[in-house]
């Protein structure tokens, strides 16, 4: 489901179904010791999907672990990102050449619980939550909403080393084309004076979930980037 909202440079695998048949390897089995089982299943799933996509780039099977504030670390070359929820796992990487950052996000298509979207979204975000709550109900775009803004974070924290909180981006939607747009209003890696950060991406609501996707190409982000560091390895 995933791969219909990313570019061809990028290798996407995702599942409904636990994976029981996993190899992990030491580093990750120990990740998860004392785990509870569903934690397990989402866990050792999440590594099967991020293997399948290793593969489909031709690199051999490296554990997948977290690393500051969670983010997953990808071997040398490789940018990626993991998503899972109920029913759901699911991983995306790219090679750095191609992909700057990847941010992926799957969600229950259901609505948030109460009071969350006063707490992510902002005004002009909740106006038009609202407006396609009415026109489009069978997709929870308040839940979208999260995921997108979720799939930002993903994208933006490997690429820069700093955090976003839900309100340093606003985005926008095209309902009918399946995209999104996130300006960032306060970005703390930005030089200043810079231009403001944008990202795109690409959204959908199928077999119960929301699902939303970034994709930052390499050479877009290495053409922001201060001519002395251009040249830079990707964090990822």
């Amino acid at each position: 489901m995933i791969e219909t909202l990313l570019p061809a440079e990028v290798a996407a695998v995702d599942t409904t179904v636990d994976r029981t048949d996993v190899a992990l390897f030491p580093a990750e089995e120990e990740q998860i010791a004392r785990a509870v089982e569903a934690r397990r299943r989402e866990y050792t799933t999440a590594r099967w999907c991020a293997r399948r996509a290793m593969a489909v780039l031709g690199q051999e099977a490296a554990p997948v672990l977290p690393g500051l504030r969670g983010a997953p670390q990808w071997a040398p070359g490789l940018v990626g990102s993991v998503t899972h929820c109920a029913g759901y796992r699911g991983a995306a990487l790219a090679r750095a050449g191609d992909i700057a950052a990847l941010g992926i996000d799957a969600e229950p298509n259901q609505p948030l619980p109460e009071g969350i979207l006063e707490s992510i979204g902002l005004p002009q975000e909740r106006s038009w939550v609202a407006r396609l709550l009415r026109t489009l109900p069978e997709v929870r775009w308040d839940r979208l909403l999260f995921s997108m803004k979720e799939s930002v974070y993903k994208a933006y924290f490997p690429l820069t080393g700093h955090t976003l909180e839900f309100e340093d981006a606003l985005l926008t939607v095209d309902a009918e084309r399946g995209t999104f747009r996130a300006a960032l209003l306060n970005d703390p890696a930005a030089a200043p004076g810079s231009p403001r950060r944008v990202f795109t991406g690409r959204f959908s609501a199928t077999g119960g979930l929301v699902l939303s996707a970034i994709a930052v190409p390499a050479a877009r982000h290495a053409a922001t980037l201060p001519r002395t560091t251009a040249g830079a390895p990707q964090l990822v």
